[in-house]
């Protein structure tokens, strides 16, 4: 079961809305990280059930943040959820073999946003 996401955006405006789909239309407890490197830090002393995760960001981009996750004992198993404007059917399976749980297609629908998180990992 989902109770914690962090959400991981270098938009502002994308996590402001992303926040309040997932916390109050998902009912889910709720961080945000404005870059990879400050998701890095949340994660030292959180650890969510789910990342959903920005694949372009300045600095550390998502799959170099996806790699680091991956390396790290305590973050390897939380489930990723790529997000992303490129949705392709090879951009997305790309990111599926990389062994990340899925891909949301950016601008996502913020009433069906924590549903979509919940159907990936279903």
């Amino acid at each position: 079961m989902i109770r914690s996401v962090l959400l991981v955006d270098d938009d502002d405006d994308l996590r402001v809305i992303g926040e309040m789909a997932l916390a109050n239309v998902g009912g889910f407890e709720v961080r945000c990280a404005s870059s990879g490197d400050e998701a890095l830090t949340l994660l030292r002393d959180h650890t969510p059930d789910v990342i959903l995760l920005d694949v372009m960001m300045p600095g550390l981009d998502g799959p170099a943040l996806y790699a680091r996750l991956r390396e790290d004992t305590r973050t390897a198993s939380i489930p990723v959820i790529f997000m992303t404007a490129k949705v392709r059917a090879h951009e997305r399976q790309a990111f599926e073999d990389l062994g990340a749980n899925g891909v949301i297609a950016k601008p996502f629908d913020p009433m069906t946003l924590a549903d979509q998180v919940r159907a990936l990992l279903a």
